[in-house]
């Protein structure tokens, strides 16, 4: 049973830090007090750094346990669909031997400024960037530090940027387990988790493995995993190939019980925005990688209003006694069909939440399938539940903003059984049959 990946957030709700004033904070932040193993500097500093990140709501790793998978491409575009989206969002590059973030976003070469001894991060659009590229005389410069003075950047990058109130951090770690995401997790002290990226062949599945122990051993939360280069959609004629096979990374993630994020397919034009310095996702709104994008950080960090949980019913959705909960299924054949989409029919269920019994259901042909209709025509016929087999991460985003809790990977059963085991908390779910 795989945990959404909201459940493994740690920086949920508003801080309840004083950013001024860390001896009066009401937290239990650690920054209040000195530890007893660390010198005054030290814990002044340790506090600098508290007192930055308490502004800042989500703070989210992107992770890869070798170089050439589309990581940092897949960092930015996931922060600029994030921003997209209304989100307030940082990005910091803590790769410091191979800094790509400037060039993908066009701001290579911008000189960084210090107002008050802070540093003010680049602006690229309507996020905010820090990079080692933005500190180099000359691009081409090789940055040869051992692990001590990389841990004291990427601590600097944290303590004396103004990032200001952020919805999301978003940190591009490089390729493996070393010395910066572990520097990143030990200042960080409770980030919200990683995100593993990984494309579909073994030898690249098999390196990112060890990227889900590094999570496991510094008890960091896996968010999920992204599956990039997942087939190539020719341009001109819409057939997919599958240059590196595909389904690698969903396997994976089952096998080592964490979420399945999505899949990223490989378009030539994503190679063009990033030489370009123009990000894919923002130069082409409208494509499928562009709402891959924007499914998996409506997952990462859904509104106010999204699910809670896979396998049981949403305590913020559906406490209030005033609002009926109704579960919608889609049905072929009297049990659940394993793609909503292509269903015969719905079936709707109300349900009394103090007693957890059905007190009516109806039946309803669905209008033709056509993007983003099925979901309002849903909300509209009051449902706040829906139990799939199989659903895409768009259409997962259009139910979450027509405030309807989404549950995928359902088993093929009826109705009745499906929404008994939703009510009792005991749903077994497992992989989410049609992605696409």
């Amino acid at each position: 049973m795989q945990e959404h990946p909201v459940d493994n957030a740690q920086n949920q709700g508003e801080s309840s830090c004083a950013p001024n004033d860390c001896e009066s904070c009401s937290s239990t932040c650690s920054a209040r007090s000195a530890r007893p193993d660390e010198t005054a500097q030290q814990f002044k500093d340790r506090q600098a750094l508290q007192k930055r990140m308490c502004r800042v709501k989500h703070k989210i790793l992107v992770l890869s346990g070798k170089g050439g998978v589309g990581k940092s491409t897949v960092a930015v575009n996931l922060a600029i669909s994030l921003a997209l989206s209304g989100k307030r969002v940082g990005l910091m590059d803590a790769d410091v031997h191979g800094p790509s973030v400037p060039r993908m976003l066009g701001v290579e070469g911008h000189p960084v400024e210090i107002v008050d001894n802070a540093i003010i991060p680049v602006r690229a659009g309507s996020i905010s960037v820090m990079s080692v590229g933005f500190l180099l005389r000359d691009q081409d410069d090789a940055v040869i530090w051992r692990g001590p003075m990389k841990a004291g950047v990427i601590q600097q990058f944290l303590k004396d940027v103004e990032w200001g109130d952020l919805d999301c951090l978003v940190i591009d770690s490089p390729p493996g387990t070393g010395d910066e995401p572990l520097s990143v997790c030990q200042f960080l002290e409770n980030p919200d988790g990683a995100v593993i990226v990984t494309t579909p062949q073994a030898v690249a599945t098999s390196d990112v493995r060890k990227s889900l122990n590094f999570c496991r051993q510094l008890q960091l939360p896996v968010l999920g995993v992204i599956e990039n280069m997942s087939g190539f959609v020719c341009p001109k004629c819409g057939e997919v190939t599958q240059i590196f096979q595909s389904g690698g990374g969903e396997t994976m993630a089952e096998e080592m019980h964490v979420p399945f994020l999505g899949r990223i397919p490989i378009d030539p034009l994503v190679g063009i925005a990033c030489d370009d310095g123009a990000p894919y996702v923002k130069r082409h709104p409208e494509s499928e990688i562009a709402k891959s994008f924007a499914g998996i950080g409506a997952r990462l960090i859904p509104n106010e209003q999204g699910p809670a949980s896979n396998t049981g019913p949403s305590e913020k959705t559906h406490s209030e006694k005033d609002s009926p909960m109704r579960i919608a299924i889609p049905l072929a054949n009297g049990n659940l069909s394993m793609h909503f989409g292509h269903c015969e029919e719905f079936i709707l269920m109300e349900v009394n939440q103090e007693t957890k019994e059905i007190v009516s259901t109806s039946t309803h042909v669905p209008p033709p399938h056509e993007p983003g209709v099925l979901p309002k025509w849903l909300h509209e016929l009051g449902a706040n539940v829906i139990i799939a087999g199989g659903m895409g991460q768009r259409a997962q985003q259009l139910f979450v903003e027509n405030e309807i809790q989404v549950i995928v990977g359902a088993p093929a059963a009826t109705p009745k059984e499906l929404a008994g085991a939703f009510l009792a908390g005991t749903l077994q779910t497992g992989a989410n049959v049609c992605d696409h």
